[in-house]
Parts: C-alpha cells; structure tokens; sequence
C-alpha cells in the first residue's frame, strides 16, 4: 500500500490524503465481526453473512441499548450492550446482496463520538476523527445561529466594531435614555 503512495503524483497524494481526513475512522479491527463508521448524528455497521442468507434467516434486535445480529439457530455474530443510547425509531437494518446486513442507529446524543459500537469491544481513540467540514445549512437551527453569531462578532472585532453583545446594550441604554430624558447619563461609566 505503501509502494502505491510513493508512486503518486504529489498531487494525486494530496487528494488521496484529503480523502483520507475526510473519511471517518471506520474500525477493520480483525477480530470484529463487522466493520462500522460513524458521523456525530449516526452510526452505520455492516455485518458480513453468508452468501444467500434472506431476511427470514436473521435475527436481527436493536433496542435503545441493545444490538444483537445473528442466524436463527446459531450465536449471534454480535450481540451485547451499545455504546451509547440510540434512537429506536430511526434506526434501520436491511440486508443487501444477501451477504451483508447493513444497519443504520441515529444516536440520542448527535454531539458525542462513539469509542466503540459495543462496550465490550475495543475502543478508538475520537481524537483522532476528523470529520468533514459541514456547511452551514447543514447544522439545526439553534446551532446554526450560534455559529453565525460567533463568526459576526469575530468580524467585528478585527474591524474594531462592536460585537453583537455590545450593541445590544447600547440598543438598550439609547432606548432607556430615550424614556428616561430627566436623567442625566454625560458622567456616566457604563461597562
């Protein structure tokens, strides 16, 4: 794999590299029964099956804290506690080519990355994920107008203007001055 870097371009390395940051840590740890990636708001595991299995030979149960995939009639291929809590509701499975069983859980906690999917499995180290870059339009609403209240406030001060914070006191000091005219604010030292 390696030999094969060394022949790319430096740009062709570059995209490759970029691809690579951009792509979340998927686990292809050999002694896993499957192979998982995650985004903050979701987890996507695939399990590999026998080629041929149908849905009628599955026994596929996902509770809120709770995975287990298998074959009726045998172990399970995974079974135990999940990491975190997930959203029942929104989480799917289904089995593609007959040789997987893909499975899709919306965590509860989109804000929080998963060390492992199962607890009692190896964990990664989430500091090492480096998710895409989101646009904008991409984050709740809430998020979003914190996120653009932090980017106006930073313009601001590399203008020398004031931030969102300080004109809304001085919205609200011109408007008490403007209903209070008998007071007299010219000595006053407002912080």
């Amino acid at each position: 794999m390696d030999d094969d870097y060394d022949k790319l371009s430096p740009q062709e390395r570059e995209e490759k590299d970029k691809a690579d940051r951009a792509r979340l840590y998927i686990s292809r740890t050999p002694a896993l029964p499957y192979k998982w990636k995650q985004e903050l708001p979701e987890v996507d595991i695939i399990v590999p099956v026998p080629k041929g299995t149908r849905a009628r030979d599955l026994v596929v149960t996902i509770q809120k804290k709770k995975l287990s995939v298998g074959l009726k009639g045998q172990e399970p291929i995974m079974a135990g506690e999940l990491s975190q809590e997930i959203k029942l509701d929104e989480s799917t499975w289904t089995l593609e080519d007959q040789q997987s069983v893909e499975i899709h859980l919306e965590k509860v906690n989109k804000q929080q990355w998963w060390e492992n999917v199962l607890v009692h499995h190896p964990k990664i180290d989430t500091k090492k994920i480096q998710p895409e870059n989101s646009k904008l339009s991409d984050l709740d609403g809430e998020t979003r107008g914190m996120v653009e209240k932090m980017m106006f406030d930073n313009q601001q001060k590399q203008l020398g203007k004031p931030t969102s914070d300080e004109l809304k006191k001085q919205e609200a000091l011109a408007k008490f001055q403007a209903a209070h005219p008998e007071l007299d604010f010219s000595k006053a030292k407002i912080s």
